[in-house]
């Protein structure tokens, strides 16, 4: 074991900071981390134990206890289970004979949930290894337990088994444009880099991540920190359940991608990048190093890039390992200096103090891949698609009950009833547009639009048709965040849970009117008390579920006075017949002898 850990801290240069990265090899290598190897990593990095193993605690796809050399991950998103994500988990369960949320007793499989895989257009998917398993079709699973009975090595698996399809059916401005390596650089420095950042003003392009920051705005804030170095980060952690637009982009676009994340380098000065990639998309991992050592033999990346002496800018690539809350900048941040993924406290903000505390540019895929072509084309260019307020266009994950999921571009200010037509959705009941922190719409209000001023969204966009049940969607959503809440601040860790358990009541049929006001306030304190944006996010379920079918609410409710949700006479049945004290609420007239 020391001869491989002292490989791994050696590759990870015996930085802190690569924390994560050392733990990922330490998992993949021994299926956990065991404790002689935190041992070994704490001396290396010469950091406490005490951080290595919250580091491994945090996150779901570390563990201090062995796990299967086969580690399935079955995913459960709505739009999973739509597709019957639970008969998979079943079938699983039985060949492979072993239980879910366990490991099989001879080490070979262990089995278990996952929020997403980023694959709900593929669904029910699932993760093998950390390699994907789309389309999870009974004779996929036949094929699969085969494979795992046999031991076969991941690597002779058939190629099938993980092919991961990009169907774009929509391209606009941006899918449709031509590209040839490094035209945005060139562009970038012949304008002149305040010209290109001048440009990306008159853009008006906002983060498309879902905060919508806008983009000119944090490069010139971070050009001007007197602090240095500067870093570039692009956030490639689309955690968010029914969005996979930037796994597209990175498998198909991934050259203007990093082109972007380049002209905003010169543009701030950085010489150091970072893409934070989805643990769920490591399988992307090698092709991504291929286009980065390509880049670099080409010149756009490494030394006086494209012979501009003194523009020196590289792009490391750094693994997540499974949390949600790290798609939040500072939380990432946190995460890639080798820490557990919390939020940090603002301000300051990254461009002022971000990774090793120093000014950084935090940007979500598609922002720096529309980048790429405003540094080409102009502002106007871009300025003249979508709405004042939302320029340009937005790549839309789609999925759920449609007939076609897959990748759309339409320009801001688009019909949500116009992408259901194009998409192939019918009898719908409703749209959950942005994710589980979005906005549910009913039926009722397909004329909204998708932009920053209406329908804000990061790209995930579900179909839901009359056959689904709203307090499914909500449910699957409001646990969730229950699950993925860091555990920070009480408003969010607490205060998820207690949504959960009141939802669950109104769901079930128990609730009374006084449960769903309670609901509602409960709502409203998670929601403006919370650290960050995932507890600001976690009641939208419920409160935009709650605003579109009010309705359906007050129907589920089956009683007028308060309703407790813990039964103690029937809770008490069972020692009441062991006491032969069978009348009814025996438990409340009690006498002492």
């Amino acid at each position: 074991m020391k001869t491989f850990v002292d490989k791994v801290l050696a590759q990870a240069e015996f930085q802190p900071a690569r924390l994560l990265e050392v733990l990922r090899a330490v998992q993949a290598e021994f299926r956990h981390i065991p404790e002689p190897a935190i041992e070994l990593i704490a001396v290396g990095l010469q950091i406490p134990r005490t951080q290595i193993i919250a580091v491994a605690e945090f996150y779901s796809f570390l563990h201090l206890e062995p796990q299967g050399r086969y580690e399935l991950y079955i995913a459960d998103s709505i739009t999973d289970r739509m597709l019957g994500n639970q008969q998979v988990l079943e079938a699983l369960a039985a060949r492979l004979q072993v239980a879910v949320g366990g490991v099989r007793g001879d080490g070979l499989v262990s089995l278990n949930r996952t929020a997403c895989t980023g694959m709900c257009d593929q669904g029910p998917a699932g993760l093998v290894n950390g390699y994907p398993l789309p389309r999870l079709t009974p004779a996929k699973i036949d094929a699969l337990t085969a494979l795992i009975e046999k031991q076969v090595p991941l690597n002779v698996w058939p190629a099938e088994m993980f092919r991961v399809e990009e169907p774009i059916y929509r391209p606009d401005l941006l899918l449709n444009q031509a590209f040839v390596n490094g035209a945005a650089i060139q562009a970038s420095f012949a304008r002149g880099l305040a010209e290109t950042l001048a440009e990306l003003d008159a853009s008006h392009l906002r983060g498309r991540g879902g905060a919508g920051f806008n983009t000119a705005l944090k490069w010139r804030s971070c050009s001007q920190q007197a602090a240095t170095p500067r870093y570039v980060i692009c956030n490639a952690d689309e955690g968010e359940p029914g969005t996979f637009k930037d796994r597209m982009l990175l498998d198909l676009y991934a050259d203007q991608v990093f082109e972007g994340m380049t002209v905003c380098a010169a543009i701030i000065g950085s010489n150091h990048g970072l893409i934070y990639l989805r643990a769920e998309y490591l399988f992307l991992r090698d092709k991504l190093l291929a286009v980065l050592q390509a880049r670099r033999e080409q010149g756009l990346l490494g030394q006086a890039i494209l012979g501009h002496d003194g523009f020196d800018f590289d792009i490391e690539i750094r693994m997540g390992a499974g949390a949600y809350i790290c798609g939040e900048a500072s939380a990432q941040i946190e995460s890639l200096e080798g820490k557990p993924g919390i939020p940090r406290t603002k301000p300051p903000n990254s461009v002022v103090c971000g990774y090793q505390r120093k000014p950084t540019v935090v940007d979500n895929v598609e922002t720096f891949f529309a980048a790429t072509h405003i540094a080409i084309q102009g502002g106007q260019w871009f300025a003249a698609v979508g709405t004042p307020q939302s320029t340009g266009t937005k790549l839309l994950s789609i999925s759920g009950d449609c007939q076609r999921p897959g990748i759309y571009e339409y320009p801001f200010g688009t019909l949500v009833r116009t992408i259901l037509q194009d998409c192939g959705a019918e009898d719908v009941m409703g749209v959950q547009v942005g994710g589980p922190s979005g906005t549910f719409i009913s039926n009722r209000e397909l004329d909204r639009v998708v932009a920053f001023e209406d329908l804000s969204t990061a790209g995930s966009f579900m179909v839901f048709n009359r056959s689904r049940n709203l307090f499914a969607i909500a449910q699957n959503f409001t646990d969730f965040f229950a699950h993925e809440s860091c555990g920070f601040c009480t408003p969010c860790r607490v205060g998820t849970s207690l949504l959960k358990n009141q939802l669950a009541k109104i769901a079930d049929g128990l609730g009374a009117a006084e449960d769903l006001a309670e609901l509602s306030a409960l709502c409203e304190v998670v929601k403006n008390n919370s650290h960050c944006g995932l507890g600001e996010s976690a009641a939208n379920p419920i409160l935009t579920t709650l605003l579109s079918y009010p309705e359906l609410y007050l129907q589920q409710l089956q009683y007028r006075e308060f309703a407790p949700a813990f039964d103690l006479d029937a809770t008490l049945a069972a020692a009441r017949r062991l006491a032969q004290r069978e009348d009814p609420a025996a438990h409340l007239n009690q006498v002492e002898n």
